[in-house]
């Protein structure tokens, strides 16, 4: 009884392994109270609103938080029905610094801290983990799960795009800063101040408040800034054809009858 509890539990808060009506119900009611405490997180910041209905806003927070609290004992105590926590201890504790895990932590982690010693200034700021509970949402969105598996397909690709981004605005950089020193010393005073310079070319916003006036430096800001136009669209290409590919996958899962978590074709 004790395992059937505890497996039913389980298949309650995880929507990826039942599709049943109690477990949508769950998953509904879970994304709607996320979605709850962000709109009153922002609605609190409206001093006038927040004054007048205080009352309101605290009793819902502790009425969410306990709720959040619960789930994530119950996710905590339940987590050993997975494979890669299944080890009573040890499971646990890897389950606790999982990313999933860490999230539903520090959503709840806020409310509690003013019970302790810790200065109000440190509390004030860890409120703003209160804004990690749109995370949640990951859990419980299928699009999360599909974008999470294209990211993972491209980081080699992705990885490739940032290691040529870093190095072209390092390079773009200390070219423009040679080129612009002499003539402006207190904007291109340093390679990492023209870095700035450098990163609202390449990403076509120019904010204008840093610019070239010498022909050489000119002439290298058109260039960087052709060069973005071509450089960020390189990472849409890639997470189009992660996307396609993800896609097509899934169809030949479903043609296959093949199950989305192990991988292996059912019979």
């Amino acid at each position: 009884m004790y395992k059937k509890l505890k497996y039913q539990i389980y298949l309650l808060l995880d929507p990826a392994q039942e599709d049943r009506r109690w477990e949508k119900i769950i998953d509904y009611l879970l994304e709607t109270l996320i979605f709850l405490n962000i709109i009153a997180v922002i609605i609190e910041t409206v001093d006038a609103i927040y004054n007048s209905y205080k009352l309101y806003f605290n009793v819902f927070e502790k009425i969410s938080v306990y709720i959040f609290t619960l789930e994530y004992l119950l996710r905590l105590w339940v987590c050993t029905n997975e494979v890669k926590y299944s080890a009573p201890v040890l499971g646990r504790i890897k389950y606790i610094f999982s990313l999933s895990a860490l999230v539903d932590l520090l959503a709840i982690m806020p409310f509690y801290l003013p019970f302790t010693n810790i200065d109000l200034r440190i509390v004030r700021i860890l409120r703003l983990f209160r804004f990690l509970r749109i995370f949640k949402l990951g859990r419980y969105l299928n699009a999360t799960k599909l974008i999470a598996s294209v990211f993972k397909s491209k980081k080699e690709e992705l990885i490739l795009f940032l290691l040529i981004t870093i190095s072209l605005i390092i390079v773009a950089s200390s070219f423009v800063y040679f080129a612009e020193n002499q003539a402006q010393p207190d904007k291109y005073s340093s390679i990492p101040a023209t870095m700035w310079w450098c990163v609202t070319t390449l990403t076509t916003v120019g904010y204008g408040d840093i610019f070239p006036i010498t022909p050489i430096g000119k002439i290298l800001t058109a260039v960087i800034a052709i060069l973005g136009l071509g450089m960020f669209a390189l990472p849409a290409g890639i997470l189009a054809s992660g996307f396609s590919d993800e896609f097509q996958k899934r169809r030949q899962h479903k043609e296959k009858n093949i199950c989305p978590h192990c991988g292996k074709e059912i019979e």
